[in-house]
């Protein structure tokens, strides 16, 4: 007998008998087998080893002359993908799909005759005469086609050279000369892969969608379906079986607003859409850095995203929507809000009422909801309408088309159009307005936007019992002589020409609780122009400081967002009413703020001091702080280099005025990422000077006996020795510096680094600029002026303070078109990091402490 040589075609379903040409190259390719059989010709087998080579070399591709058969198949070149026949579980229909090559478990990517299955195993796939890509029965009935249209296969039929699997994952019909004539990544089944878009066409109103499995065992056309609607501004949608199932929430250019997302990679997992200038709109899926990863629509109707984990052998679910109850369309009908972490999940928003009280008390709650007071809005004489914030929630559905405005226009033109009933600013969409009814409102814990809602004006109100004082006639009286004995002591002072700021300090240190109070009216001569608000006042503004209205909480009390009678919206800070912690800080914030005016301070509007409350009032920033962008996964995307250099630029030109240009000589002592407010252009504003203090003269530098502020952001002179000068603000702002560029907070560390100074510092001495750049930033053409700013940066950062710039020359140093006359910047000062680091009470802290402290001044 003579060795010939016979071709087997490598499937699915062999088991492991079949041969391999190497391990790397595993069930990639066509395989030849050597097997005993009859003699054949020379010619015979010239011709055959000829038809092995071209089959062999053709392995991710058919052409004209070839096809599959049930146990036949192509594999992409890379390995990673396969198209075969195949039978999903439970079932012995058979269908032409692509799937993952060589993982435990079946995943289908795509499938042809999805609605058409095969009922044996005599069914082929191949080119047909008129160029397109078939599924065959044994009786030759055509199951599936590619349906390339006569008119467009015309001048193809003839040269379309064949069908080839990409390493994508992509199907493709190519012609003799490589165009695309048909891809299979235009008619997608139930999931998207990285490179795959989903298309709206304004024109045509034609939209390409994933539609879910029937079952597992079913790949059928299932009842859910997902794409992108015709609406500005885009949103992806899931209908069931044509209604309305779940929406995203409007696409901001960066981050879906609807989504409360917390997962700790990309911001958009990879989703991002598109819009031409023709309204076209396209969601495109870019791959992530996960090797193998998909979003399914699944047929129970969620879509998620999942990545291959080689250890455990299975997929990860990163995301899914809806993940909760409250993500379903509508669940709490018109004008209800719906939040998964209470109960009950739905609540009507405020000034509505259930439509059916006894429907919604049972827990159907899709009636909604109606208005309990209608809006006098047009009629002559009536009060104007006010608007009540809802914070973080998801923005309702069918938003106009938004208009590109700052958030006081938007107000105003929502104001002035009755038919307007709420708006919400974002800062990548500009101005949205709502005029039919709200639905789909969701309360998230963060995220979402601020939606304003429209109110008649007693609403505001209706819900809010007036705070009534009671004050005993003795406790009057008592007041009434201290305040006369203090007002006549504190005349005395002013009249011996005793103008020491920090006199209303010392006395305030002698007072507590509501003794303190009546000390800071006889200093109102001091600040006259600062306007005060009552506690009513506030107490409506916040809806009784609700919860849901704090915005922060830190060492001094807690931040509330409020909305005053005329609409204003603002930031008030309140400080702890039943302790005497603060009093010092607070006094110290509205003697220093209230002198400065500078575009790059927070601006104080007022503040209230009554009975023991004490609250500072200011202009409030609709982005929050700096540090709640730069360090989130989701939001920091939102900061380009340009953004980011123009809040470096910003923050420079507001700490030289304080050190500099304003009447008085500040050193803010507490400069950090937290204290940098950012308005609704996302311009930098310096906040929280309670921990600030004034040098006079000629004085360059203080001491204390007590440190305050935040560790990560302390020169080491002042946190180990209390000395303090407006190189400790330089020091400061170089560490923020570096944060910004690197979008790594100061107390990060990694094996070989203690800090974020210690690894800039390492990376600087090695020539390694570019690996310190954020990455979300690090491609956008900039290294250079990002390398600039490093430098400035470790200038800053540099342990003496008399190596330090000053911040005009910080300024210039920025300006310059070049390094080349830059001094060498010297090593950081890394002592106050390893205290920090090592000190178990402090290592931690992520607010500034309010202590009080006693400054001894030292004139050097």
């Amino acid at each position: 007998m003579q060795e010939t040589i016979k071709i087997t075609h490598v499937n699915s379903n062999l088991d492991s008998t079949r041969w391999y040409t190497s391990k790397e190259k595993q069930n990639q390719f066509i395989f030849c087998q050597h097997q005993k059989l009859k003699p054949m010709s020379s010619l015979k087998v010239l011709l055959f080893l000829s038809f092995l080579n071209v089959i062999c070399n053709a392995s991710d591709s058919i052409n004209t002359t070839t096809f599959l058969k049930n146990e036949e198949s192509i594999v992409s070149s890379n390995g990673t993908f396969r198209l075969a026949f195949f039978s999903p579980p439970n079932t012995t229909n058979r269908y032409v799909g692509i799937y993952y090559n060589n993982l435990p478990t079946m995943k289908a990517v795509w499938v042809a005759n999805r609605n058409n299955p095969l009922n044996d195993s005599s069914g082929s796939f191949q080119i047909s005469k008129d160029g397109n890509l078939q599924v065959l029965n044994g009786q030759k009935h055509i199951l599936w086609s590619s349906n390339v249209t006569n008119f467009q296969v015309a001048t193809n039929a003839t040269n379309v050279s064949k069908a080839q699997l990409l390493d994508s994952g992509n199907l493709v019909l190519l012609s003799s000369d490589n165009n695309i004539i048909w891809q299979s990544f235009d008619h997608p089944t139930n999931i998207l892969l990285p490179d795959m878009s989903l298309v709206y066409n304004k024109a045509t109103g034609k939209h390409s969608t994933i539609q879910a499995w029937k079952n597992p065992s079913d790949p059928s056309e299932g009842r859910f379906v997902s794409g992108l609607g015709p609406i500005v501004p885009p949103e992806v949608f899931i209908w069931d079986m044509g209604r309305l199932y779940y929406r995203s929430g409007p696409w901001n250019g960066f981050l879906y607003l609807g989504i409360d997302v917390k997962a700790p990679n990309s911001q958009t997992h990879g989703i991002t859409i598109q819009i031409d200038g023709h309204g076209n709109t396209s969601l495109e899926y870019s791959a992530p850095s996960f090797p193998l990863t998909n979003y399914e629509l699944s047929y129970q109707g969620t879509v998620g995203q999942q990545s291959w984990d080689d250890t455990k052998g299975d997929w990860n679910e990163l995301l899914q929507a809806p993940s909760n109850e409250c993500d379903v369309y509508g669940r709490c009908g018109e004008y209800g809000s719906c939040n998964s972490l209470s109960s009950p999940i739905c609540n009507c928003l405020k000034g509505f009422e259930p439509k059916n009280s006894q429907e919604w008390s049972t827990g159907n709650w899709s009636s909604g909801c109606t208005r309990k007071t209608k809006l006098l809005c047009g009629i002559q004489g009536a009060k104007e309408d006010v608007f009540f914030s809802l914070p973080n929630v998801k923005p309702p559905a069918n938003t106009n088309e938004p208009q590109g405005v700052d958030q006081n226009a938007c107000r105003s033109q929502c104001l002035s159009n009755c038919s307007c009933i709420a708006y919400a600013f974002d800062i990548g969409l500009g101005c949205m307005t709502w005029s039919g009814n709200l639905t789909d409102i969701q309360q998230f814990s963060s995220n979402g936007v601020d939606l304003y809602l429209r109110l008649a004006h007693s609403e505001l109100g209706n819900n809010n019992k007036r705070l009534k004082i009671i004050v005993p006639v003795t406790a009057i009286s008592g007041a009434a002589t201290l305040v006369a004995i203090v007002y006549f002591l504190c005349r005395r002072k002013a009249k011996q020409g005793d103008n020491s700021i920090s006199k209303p300090m010392d006395i305030a240190n002698i007072m507590t609780g509501k003794l303190s109070n009546l000390i800071f009216f006889l200093y109102l001569d001091r600040f006259e122009e600062l306007p005060l608000f009552t506690l009513e006042q506030l107490a409506v503004a916040t809806s009784n400081f609700q919860d849901s209205n704090k915005l922060g909480q830190g060492g001094f009390g807690a931040v509330y967002k409020g909305t005053l009678d005329d609409g204003q919206v603002v930031a008030i800070k309140r400080l702890s009413g039943t302790s005497t912690q603060g009093v010092q800080e607070f006094m110290n914030e509205v003697l220093l703020i209230s002198k400065l005016q500078h575009r790059n301070l927070v601006k104080l509007l007022g503040c209230c001091v009554e009975r023991l409350e004490r609250m500072l009032i200011y202009d409030y920033m609709p982005n929050k702080s700096l540090d709640a962008f730069l360090f989130d996964h989701q939001k920091k995307g939102i900061l380009d280099w340009k953004k980011r250099y123009t809040i470096i630029e910003g923050i420079c030109r507001g700490l030289l005025y304080l050190h500099r240009d304003s009447r008085l000589k500040i050193i803010h002592r507490d400069l950090k990422s937290g204290n940098i407010l950012l308005d609704e252009n996302l311009n930098p504003k310096i906040s929280d000077f309670g921990m600030a203090r004034i040098f006079g003269g000629s004085q360059s530098e203080a001491d204390t006996t007590r440190v305050v502020g935040t560790y990560g952001y302390m020169p080491p002179e002042y946190a180990m020795e209390g000395r303090f000068s407006e190189k400790s603000d330089v020091f400061s702002f170089g560490v923020l510096l570096l944060e910004i560029i690197t979008g790594k907070r100061t107390r990060w560390f990694d094996e070989s680094s203690f800090s974020l100074l210690v690894y800039v510092w390492k990376q600087w001495n090695e020539d390694d600029h570019i690996s310190l750049i954020d990455p979300v930033i690090a491609y956008q053409g900039f290294e250079a002026e990002i390398s600039k700013c490093i430098h400035v940066g470790l200038l800053c950062v540099q342990e003496y303070p008399q190596d330090r710039p000053d911040m005009s020359d910080v300024i210039a140093k920025l300006s310059a078109s070049s390094t080349a006359e830059f001094e060498k910047p010297k090593q950081p000062g890394f002592t106050r990091l390893m205290h920090a680091k090592n000190s178990s009470t402090q290592s931690h802290q992520t607010s500034s402490t309010n202590e009080l402290s006693i400054t001894n001044i030292s004139a050097r």
